[in-house]
């Protein structure tokens, strides 16, 4: 990545004279955006326009912070630890691109540098809606709208897509935007679906040059063939919204209804920090642009076990090969962001029971700090039996009920929304779930294709995968951790194994940083451990194992451009070796990346990760065959990934959760006139040993 070091002002006077003191992982306060941007504005002449595309924290160096949070943790003296923010910017109108470093303690700036050519920004709110105003503004644009003779009133809605790599003129930072109409039967309706009602027009929006620089038209056969636009024929519309269904009628409450409140705790640390406490678990939350929300200092029952976990990455590359289709492959995080797709999360309906809401405060394209309200929320559920044994001799049974924690937030990137989740248990167990929902991304067609679903008159889906990066930078009992993979094996028939029904469990060590797959047939799982801790039962040391599915991996073949650029998409599990600053699997700016500075590059360069600081970044996913069911909206395609203690713990974590019991719970029988339930239990002989040593059997009933 070829840079250009900017000079830089003498400090400056410009900024806070006092401050509340905030924790070193406190996202940065509205004050904080603004004193920020305030010194990215000295560098330049009074009235000189930038286009924020991010203004967050310079999270500190590692080595720096975990002597921090042992002092915090355990006492003592906590070093001073300076706030620093970190500005992505544009000089407006131009392709200059930089990104800052900027000291808030010291009021001064620490870096400037200009990226090199082909290193593009994300995408903002503002220039998106500026890009549709041009592509729907363009004479040419409407020329060819012209001729699909539309019913008058019609509204015409313009998708602005990332435009895509694939080596062709694409080195200008630009937009690929895809046109569709509202239902002209109902044009007042804002809410109609229009991805019912795709066009064959797709407009090329340079970024810099604010203007419509081509049209490309659809393919709509089975071929790469396009025709002008014609008269179109139009489908009927294909609604969701309530308003246009036939709604069910016996459908009865169920309400979640918590009369004590909730069991976790949620502390304020400054301005913008939060900790959450519950169940012996303890962490913070963070929430920045691109990630959304990272969780940092995880530990149970005053243990470490992570240091920092946050979604990395992800990539939605589609299965249609033909031109302009065929560069659509959506970088959700680096594109766009988690943290500004952030949905306002609504009371009782994206969250039941007794909720508590966190809020942030990003930045817009002018710098200024951009309150966003509810965008995780907290709460409990309940996630069924727990553990549970009866004693068939006695009819006794111990049952518990689990209960979880879950910090959730939902974004929405354009027709998709992603539900996403930390989800914590009792059993000293974490989760990370997404949920796919939303709209398929659509397109006109003629006729049924190989690579795509017909959902509805004249309207194709096109297959694609979603693939999910974690990053996970673990702290088992510490930071000097190492990665093993255990496999299940057949024991070869032998005079041991006459009958060949035994197996065996082995471990193999990963010494070097790489990439790693799951083998079912083997039951491989990856194992952190911290050697330095011996579980006092069995000797083993402590470590959680990852739980993640397989999952077909990226589809598009090593020479391509999808391949190059999804770094992360070809393996299961990467892990390196730290260094500060590797978050992002896919690389620091995926919009119309090239690839080759992220994950595998990272791999690749065969660190020693043994007994060391080392980060996963582990890999899920699905492949998404469109189905008719899948439109007009699709149901929740729930993934996930867990963390399991293994020998982490002397005994089952959850022994002391308090047992199910009807007087708290208040269960009913469905039906009134239900006959009432009746003990039941097994009949069973016991062996007694006499005084004599003799042994003698008795029915237990």
């Amino acid at each position: 990545m070829s840079t250009e070091q900017v000079s830089l002002p003498p400090p400056s006077s410009v900024g806070l004279t006092s401050r509340v003191a905030s924790h070193p992982l406190s996202p940065l306060t509205t004050a904080e955006i603004t004193n920020a941007v305030q010194l990215v504005q000295t560098l330049y002449p009074p009235n000189t326009s930038l286009q924020y595309k991010a203004v967050t924290l310079q999270e500190p160096n590692k080595a720096d912070l975990v002597p921090y949070l042992q002092a915090e943790h355990h006492g003592g003296r906590k070093p001073i630890i300076e706030r620093r923010a970190f500005v992505a910017y544009y000089i407006r109108n131009t392709d200059k691109f930089h990104e800052a470093i900027v000291n808030l303690d010291r009021q001064r700036m620490e870096s400037n540098v200009r990226l090199g050519q082909g290193i593009h920004g994300p995408g903002d709110a503002e220039e998106i809606l500026l890009v549709e105003k041009i592509a729907l503004g363009d004479e040419s644009v409407q020329a060819e709208i012209a001729k699909l003779k539309l019913p008058e009133g019609t509204a015409v809605i313009s998708d602005p897509w990332i435009y895509g790599s694939d080596g062709v003129n694409d080195e200008e930072r630009m937009y690929q935007c895809f046109l569709y109409m509202r239902d002209p039967g109902n044009p007042s309706n804002l809410d109609s679906n229009h991805y019912a009602f795709p066009l064959t027009i797709s407009p090329v929006v340079d970024t810099v040059k604010s203007k419509v620089i081509r049209i490309d038209m659809l393919p709509t056969g089975s071929d790469h063939a396009v025709k002008e636009p014609e008269p179109l024929q139009v489908p009927p519309p294909n609604e969701y919204s309530a308003e246009h269904q036939d709604l069910r009628t016996d459908l009865k409450p169920l309400n979640v209804i918590q009369p004590e409140g909730a069991s976790f705790k949620v502390t304020e640390a400054g301005e913008t920090g939060r900790v959450i406490e519950w169940q012996k678990w303890f962490f913070r939350v963070g929430f920045n642009q691109r990630e959304g929300m990272v969780l940092y200092d995880v530990r149970y029952d005053d243990r470490s076990v992570f240091y920092r976990m946050a979604l990395s990455d992800m990539v939605i590359p589609y299965a249609d090969p033909r031109h302009p289709f065929h560069k659509k492959a959506a970088f959700d995080l680096g594109d766009a962001g988690a943290g500004v797709m952030a949905n306002n999360l609504k009371l009782g309906c994206d969250c039941l029971g007794s909720i508590h809401y966190l809020s942030a405060v990003l930045s817009t394209d002018k710098g200024e700090p951009w309150p966003m309200e509810n965008v995780v929320c907290i709460h409990e559920q309940d996630a069924g039996i727990g553990w549970k044994h009866t004693n068939y001799r006695t009819g006794t049974a111990s049952v518990v009920r689990s209960r979880e924690l879950v910090v959730q937030s939902i974004i929405t990137v354009a027709n998709y929304e992603y539900i996403m989740a930390f989800i914590f248990n009792q059993a000293g167990e974490a989760k990370y779930e997404v949920r796919a929902t939303g709209i398929v991304s659509t397109q006109p067609t003629d006729v049924e294709v190989p690579w795509g679903t017909i959902v509805h008159p004249g309207v194709l889906a096109a297959h694609h995968q979603h693939i999910f990066s974690l990053r996970v930078d673990p702290a088992i009992d510490g930071h000097n951790n190492r990665l093993v993979y255990e496999e299940a094996h057949a024991m070869p028939r032998s005079d041991f194994n006459p009958h060949g029904v035994g197996y065996t469990v082995s471990q193999t060590l990963v010494e070097e940083s790489t990439g790693l797959d799951l083998h079912p047939d083997h039951n491989r799982t990856f194992q952190i451990q911290n050697p330095s801790v011996k579980n006092p039962i069995n000797g083993q040391p402590v470590s959680y194992k990852i739980v993640a599915p397989a999952f077909q991996k990226l589809l598009a073949d090593t020479d391509s451009f999808h391949h190059k650029r999804a770094e992360f998409g070809d393996r299961n599990l990467y892990v390196t070796r730290y260094r500060d600053g590797e978050l992002y699997a896919g690389g620091k700016y995926t919009n119309q990346s090239r690839g080759g500075d992220g994950v595998r590059a990272w791999a690749d360069r065969r660190d020693n990760v043994t007994d060391t600081d080392l980060v996963l970044f582990v890999q899920f996913g699905l492949q998404h065959v469109v189905r008719a069911e899948d439109f007009p909206v699709m149901p929740c395609e729930i993934i996930s990934v867990a963390f399991k203690p293994v020998n982490f713990f002397e005994r089952n974590p959850a022994l002391d959760v308090p047992p199910s019991r009807q007087e708290q719970n208040r269960s009913t029988l469905a039906a009134a006139a239900a006959a009432a339930s009746e003990t039941h239990h097994q009949p069973s002989l016991e062996a007694k040993v006499g005084s004599k040593g003799e042994v003698c059997c008795s029915s237990k009933l």
